[in-house]
């Protein structure tokens, strides 16, 4: 899926899942519990058989801060653990997601810039953007890197890589486009099961011919 609901853009086509509010929206980027919660799978398949990589942690902490610059125009920060921009992207992944128990954070981004592609409208003119790259301890089968959005009107998902992946790049940055009817499926590499038509969010795809995210801001996630 790609993008919160834009009534002056794209014609409403794609919906955020996991809407940081009381009811979950339906349709969207969604998601069903992490592997170990998930149904069955065929005995014998690539899926039954697949062992989990444990998650590679660095050695050393990541930087907390990055500084502004033509391609991260309001710079970047680490927010603190335990405040409300540190928790707010876990618990929008949590409800996408499905996944309990804890989860260990990597590495945590915050960023500001404007929608892609720019709008005159001025609740689209900033939005809010998390880079999460978190695993799951209980479930070595849930570890991913994340981006979560947040406008006036909701935040969610909007796209989601393979933990071992670096920087965003293509193809390595997936977003689902909701689609009624879609059934949860799961993706080499992504924790747990997605449903919608999958897109390359780095370039676009699936109906949608821009980029997931403009280029002020995708000089925030290099070094990721």
């Amino acid at each position: 899926m790609r993008r919160f609901v834009l009534p002056s853009m794209l014609a409403l086509a794609v919906v955020l899942a996991a809407c940081d509010r009381d009811a979950r929206p339906a349709g969207g980027f969604t998601n069903v519990p992490s592997a170990s919660e998930a149904p069955p799978v065929a005995p014998g398949s690539p899926e039954a058989t697949a062992s989990p990589t444990p998650p590679a942690v660095p050695a050393s902490p990541p930087p907390t801060a990055g500084a502004p610059s033509p391609r991260c125009v309001e710079g970047w920060v680490t927010p603190e653990p335990g405040t409300p921009d540190h928790e707010r992207p876990l618990r929008v992944i949590r409800r996408t997601t499905g996944v309990r128990g804890e989860l260990a954070v990597v590495d945590m981004r915050m960023f500001v810039g404007p929608e892609s592609p720019p709008s005159d409208k001025g609740y689209l003119a900033q939005v809010r953007r998390w880079y999460v790259k978190l695993y799951a301890p209980a479930d070595p089968a849930f570890q991913g890197r994340f981006l979560v959005e947040a406008r006036g009107f909701g935040r969610g998902v909007v796209a989601v890589a393979p933990y071992d992946s670096a920087g965003f790049r293509s193809p390595d940055w997936i977003g689902f486009q909701w689609e009624v009817g879609a059934r949860p499926e799961r993706y080499p590499g992504l924790p747990g099961r997605w449903s919608g038509t999958p897109y390359d969010f780095v370039r676009g795809g699936a109906g949608l011919t821009i980029p997931g995210l403009p280029r002020e801001v995708v000089g925030c996630l290099e070094g990721t």
